[in-house]
């Protein structure tokens, strides 16, 4: 990307102007302030860039962690908030529009006291519908029922696209089911699981009896229901396994899946989930239905019936009373997560409302706080780093041509959702109550299931969205080969009211943003499907060899990183992430070699253009997180910790060690012959 004109420069100054609502005021550069120049860059160039916010900013006690993340948050959250507020106050808004939704719906999910007096109310009709079960095929519909209404017991399901034929929909079987979601959770025997698990038994306890169970019957409860869990998880695969595409794909017919699951009645089953006819199914992990077959039968009904209460409780627990919300907080944020006291009310239930009726705060949102432009300047930017990967391609030596010309065909086929989608999802069905907040949150649950069920039998819309533009964040979705940059990706804390210089624009919106998404389709997992979203290989054998090297290379390098004593990043459920940290990173040092203030040397707050690029890399990624949220990210997240997604793919890079003086000695030196190049 190059800023080459006088337009592209005040159209900019005005998108960061007009989304903070400030006027330009004259700032201290935050490149410079945010270091902490007593740390060695080449030692650990997360702190050297971050170390100084840090320390003026430390985590507060409402959250598990603090940095860009959540100053970008905050600044949307109060643009959020003045939406809500407005659109609540005009209680004579037309009923069934836009505005009565938003409006209702917050103001229902701030009156605490309609919200206690409703206590139960909102789940007693489906309790008494669990209430009724008699036996293994009614347990089995009622499962296919919950699952309608956003909860997910036993099992997890889904429409998504075929990966094979990704212009068709198809059903989609996995495994779920697990109150702490990851298998890992359930059998890691360190101090810190084990003292989880013990909490989560009591949690579960405290639960029923907030939801009427007595002490007996509340404690019995929580030690049959993490028996039923942790036998759901001695089936399930590791957080690493589940990302082979391949063998997580297992088509097969209704019959077949029948056959492996003989006690249960998938065909009726179907038709409760909202299905009323299908062929085939794509099971993700045949092994744990197999298991689920069994375990169906191995528990009286009386023990289903408790777990699909508390699974369903759970799934509802952050919208009931106080005290049910409260005990929830505390096991899932503060035991969990470090977490120790909630966020102000007004900010969670904004949260809630974006969360639910984001398709529509999001067409407030640009009208009110996006300039017009905003898309076609993302747009630009995107396309410039697909120009720069284009060239990489070209002159890579590892590659044959063959395979270069099918990975430039990709590349020039990706999709470039940015900005704003050019229509809006349909919620018009959806009704919104003033008065009943949980309801309110079911009744959207219930709209996004159907939305989603009644996809199948339909060709894909490769036009739809899955985030909104008031969304900051980004994705790659691999079976439609497209990336997904909301507008409010251009923000930058610090620069309010003024223009970024090109290094951090590159820096961050570049190079952590385009960059690295577009890496994902030719990541270990985006790598092996093709130009039209279809799980396809399309590499030589002698190619693919070469790529599988590359990705042990860098899988080696993280699993020797150690965010917590004794706990090391998984380098292979995290290898994805980290190749497009490491291209990202990359191709927006090329695009921004493309531009004057590179070429020119250009110094800005005495700091090189090199400098101020791997700066703001640095600074996209500014963030400090508590060790409990450190600890969970370890098992159960496909993201490195944030230092890693700094300081690991920086070692790789030449630049790099001239910017910074990086020499032999230095924490953070490897020697040339162990950097890893991919991309």
């Amino acid at each position: 990307m190059q800023l080459k004109t006088k337009l592209t420069i005040s159209m900019l100054s005005a998108l960061l102007a007009i989304s903070c609502g400030k006027k330009e005021v004259q700032h201290e550069d935050p490149l410079i302030t945010n270091r902490d120049t007593t740390v060695v860059p080449g030692d650990d160039f997360f702190h050297y860039a971050n170390g100084g916010w840090f320390k003026k900013h430390p985590i507060p006690s409402s959250e598990s962690s603090n940095g860009i993340f959540r100053t970008i948050g905050d600044t949307i959250n109060a643009q959020i908030k003045d939406i809500c507020e407005k659109s609540a106050a005009n209680e004579d808004a037309a009923k069934g529009s836009n505005e009565q939704k938003i409006g209702d719906f917050y103001a229902s999910g701030m009156d605490t006291l309609a919200i206690e007096k409703a206590g139960l109310k909102p789940l007693s009709a489906t309790f008494a519908k669990i209430e009724a079960v008699k036996d293994v095929p009614s347990l089995m519909n009622t499962i296919g029922y919950l699952h309608t209404l956003g909860a997910s017991p036993a099992f997890s399901f889904y429409v998504s696209q075929d990966d094979k034929i990704s212009s068709k929909n198809a059903l989609f079987f996995s495994q779920g089911g697990l109150g702490l979601g990851q298998q890992e959770y359930y059998f890691n025997t360190d101090a810190e699981n084990s003292k989880i698990r013990t909490e989560y038994v009591k949690h579960i306890e405290a639960m029923m009896k907030l939801i009427g169970e007595d002490a007996e019957k509340a404690k019995a409860a929580a030690t049959t229901i993490m028996k039923m869990e942790t036998d759901l998880a001695k089936n399930s695969r590791k957080l690493e396994a589940l990302r082979d595409p391949i063998k997580n794909y297992n088509k097969m017919t209704l019959a077949q899946f029948k056959a492996s699951t003989h006690s249960i009645a998938w065909e009726n089953v179907l038709p409760q989930l909202g299905i009323s006819k299908a062929d085939t199914v794509i099971v993700g992990q045949p092994e744990f239905y197999k298991g689920l077959n069994k375990i169906v039968g191995s528990y009286s009904i009386e023990d289903w019936k408790t777990y699909l209460k508390w699974d369903f409780v759970n799934s509802y627990a952050s919208y009931l009373n106080k005290a049910i919300e409260k005990q929830n907080f505390y096991f899932y944020s503060t035991v969990l997560n470090g977490v120790k006291t909630q966020k102000p009310r007004w900010k969670r239930i904004v949260e809630q409302t974006d969360g639910s009726l984001g398709e529509l705060i999001g067409q407030v949102y640009i009208k009110e706080y996006l300039p017009k432009g905003s898309k076609e300047k993302l747009l630009e930017i995107g396309n410039n780093i697909r120009d720069v990967y284009a060239d990489h391609i070209r002159k890579l030596d590892w590659m044959s041509e063959e395979t270069k010309k099918k990975a430039l065909y990709k590349l020039s086929k990706i999709v470039m959702k940015v900005g704003y989608p050019d229509k809006w999802k349909d919620m018009s069905s959806i009704v919104i109550d003033r008065n009943a907040f949980c309801a309110n949150v079911m009744s959207v649950n219930k709209w996004s299931y159907q939305e989603m069920v009644k996809k199948y039998g339909k060709p894909v819309d490769r036009t739809e969205w899955g985030m909104f533009p008031q969304t900051y964040n980004a994705y790659y979705n691999p079976s439609n080969n497209e990336i997904c940059v909301p507008a409010c990706n251009i923000l930058v804390p610090g620069f309010e009211g003024r223009m970024p210089d090109d290094a951090i624009l590159y820096g961050i919106i570049g190079g952590s943003t385009f960059g690295h998404e577009i890496t994902h389709g030719f990541d270990d997992q985006g790598s092996q499907y093709d130009d039209k979203g279809n799980l396809k290989d399309w590499w030589t054998a002698e190619d693919k060899a070469k790529f599988a090297q590359k990705t042990k290379a860098i899988v080696a390098q993280f699993n020797k990183f150690e965010p917590l004593k004794g706990k090391f990043v998984n380098g292979d459920a995290t290898q994805g992430e980290n190749i497009a940290d490491l291209g990202g990173v990359v191709m927006g040092f090329e695009a921004f070699k493309k531009t004057a203030q590179y070429k020119n040397k250009e110094k800005i707050s005495g700091l090189t253009p090199e400098q101020r690029y791997f700066l703001a890399y640095g600074y996209a990624w500014m963030v400090q997180a508590k060790d409990e949220y450190i600890a969970r990210q370890i098992m159960s997240d496909v993201h490195s910790p944030a230092q890693f997604r700094i300081n690991g793919p920086l070692m790789n890079i030449p630049e790099f060690y001239k910017a910074f003086n990086v020499k032999e000695g230095n924490k953070m030196y490897l020697p040339e012959k162990d950097r890893v190049v991919i991309w």
